[in-house]
């Protein structure tokens, strides 16, 4: 059964840096691109970052420029390095399978709070 658990979220000041992880099982990891979506209160869920499954990233325009996606395929997790957090960044964010077999399928999602 695939699963992803996310996991890193928490309070950051305005500024500040935050690493979200979203470890994946029960599927073939390495050929499945990836994504980071996130969902503010009150707001319908955005797309935040892709990577292939070969690393090429993508960015929406609002976090390009201060967040990094990547992956270790290795260790099965694809990761969202967050800098310069702002407090609109607040959100639940949530990372998907794109691709494959499992396409479609949703982690739990971990909070991300930024203060001002």
């Amino acid at each position: 059964q695939v699963q992803l658990v996310e996991s890193g979220g928490g309070l950051a000041q305005a500024g500040g840096s935050l690493r979200l992880s979203c470890a994946a099982s029960g599927m073939t990891f390495s050929v499945a691109s990836m994504a980071w979506y996130r969902q503010a209160q009150g707001n319908e869920r955005e797309w935040v970052a892709t990577i292939s499954s070969s690393g090429t990233p993508n960015y929406a325009q609002v976090v390009k420029g201060r967040f990094t996606i990547s992956r270790d395929n290795a260790k099965n997790t694809v990761y969202l390095q967050m800098n310069n957090l702002k407090p609109e960044d607040t959100a639940v964010y949530y990372c998907k399978i794109l691709s494959g077999r499992y396409i479609g399928t949703w982690g739990q999602g971990t909070l991300v709070t930024v203060s001002s």
